[in-house]
């Protein structure tokens, strides 16, 4: 059935919450056809990628002769080649876990696309990885392959921990994802209401702004990385993320408007830090904090000249790559997929993919500098 014959007649005068509560079911009735269609045989998503001999030996920093030598000695089972290889740059004892919030508080920046292709991409070199989902619209959540309205229920969200006399720790929020390395903390349409329990718990008590904070800590010592995927608005939940996290990604798309709202989420974070600081609670800064340019076209030459504009602002506070705007994002988005999840295609695939690899090999090298046991190689290498 298409979208054109299932609708009806359009709703004319006052809308009631009949006819909203009919948009409703309608759209989550083409959400759970396109998920039973791209999930297909089943209802859960199933993460098959693969690699040329020569990719599969640079992730895991061996020889195409050594992947090939394992294969014969059958010691390769393909979801166990960064195990059986041993040579995943996790952090030691003693290196602090990386909680890294990739926030902005605009909308349609990327901050959720940002999300998903860097987790896929530590997990895929091999790091232990965790998402939390924090956005009520639930993009991350989705794109892992769980559907927010029927499989997540609000108990499994942040939603209890954030509740008067709710759940003491993290751990009953913690769940498996498709992809080998990743956990994921789902959220869902009512992780909203968080904001007004965060709200209405926050009088004269501030420090329930670290609550996030503490039960990230607890968690936190299973993992590389952590990823926050905070709401983009200025609220609890937003301010919870801004106080848990260690390190900070700020995607910006190149026009004025979002550079303008860029300029704008910096002088709220300094005036939250400064009044927050009058409460004591102090914030021990973070490992980095870098601008991130995203969605760049690179036909477009206002793109060109606002980018340049960023950096020259930024200089070595923003990233020297950029996510580029490619049809290769938006076709996997249409499949409720990343461009690491979608077979190669081309050259078109090819292109995007190295542009994301780049990116997200520079935002590596970041998450190691924080680490004193990776600081000698990271000098020998000429990057540290």
């Amino acid at each position: 059935m298409t979208a054109t014959a299932m609708a009806t007649e359009p709703a004319t005068g006052p809308v009631l919450l009949d006819a909203l509560n009919n948009l409703t079911n309608r759209a989550d009735d083409v959400i759970t056809r396109l998920r039973a269609t791209v999930f297909a045989p089943g209802v859960e998503k199933i993460v098959d990628t693969r690699f040329p001999i020569s990719k599969a030996a640079e992730m895991v920093g061996r020889t195409p002769e050594a992947i090939r030598q394992a294969e014969a000695e059958g010691r390769l089972p393909a979801p166990r080649m960064t195990e059986i290889f041993g040579s995943r740059p996790r952090r030691a004892e003693g290196d602090p876990p990386i909680v890294l919030a990739v926030q902005n508080f605009k909308g349609g920046v990327g901050k959720s696309t940002l999300t998903c292709h860097i987790a896929q991409y530590l997990a895929l070199k091999g790091y232990r990885v965790a998402i939390i989902d924090c956005d009520s619209q639930a993009s991350s959540t989705t794109v892992f392959g769980f559907n927010p309205d029927i499989d997540i229920d609000d108990d499994d969200t942040l939603l209890p921990f954030f509740e008067h006399g709710g759940a003491p720790t993290l751990d009953y929020a913690i769940r498996p994802t498709a992809w080998a390395g990743i956990d994921l903390i789902p959220a869902n349409l009512g992780l909203y209401q968080a904001e007004y329990e965060a709200a209405a718990r926050m009088k004269g008590r501030p420090e329930l702004l670290d609550r996030l904070r503490d039960g990230i800590a607890g968690i936190a010592d299973r993992y590389d990385v952590v990823l926050l995927d905070p709401p983009p608005a200025l609220g609890m939940i937003s301010l919870a993320v801004l106080r848990a996290a260690n390190a900070l990604l700020i995607p910006t798309p190149p026009s004025t408007v979002d550079f303008a709202s860029t300029a704008h989420f910096l002088r709220m974070i300094v005036d939250t830090v400064q009044v927050l600081d009058q409460y004591g609670l102090n914030k021990n800064g973070f490992e980095f904090l870098r601008v991130v340019a995203t969605k760049v076209d690179e036909g477009k030459s206002a793109h060109i000249q606002i980018r340049e504009m960023m950096a020259a602002v930024f200089g070595s506070d923003m990233l020297t790559n950029s996510l580029l705007d490619s049809a290769e994002i938006d076709n996997a988005n249409v499949q409720l997929r990343t461009v690491y999840e979608v077979a190669s295609g081309g050259r078109v695939h090819e292109r995007c993919r190295n542009n994301l690899d780049r990116l997200n090999s520079e935002i590596e090298i970041l998450i190691r500098k924080a680490w004193p046991s990776h600081r000698a190689e990271l000098r020998r290498l000429g990057v540290g």
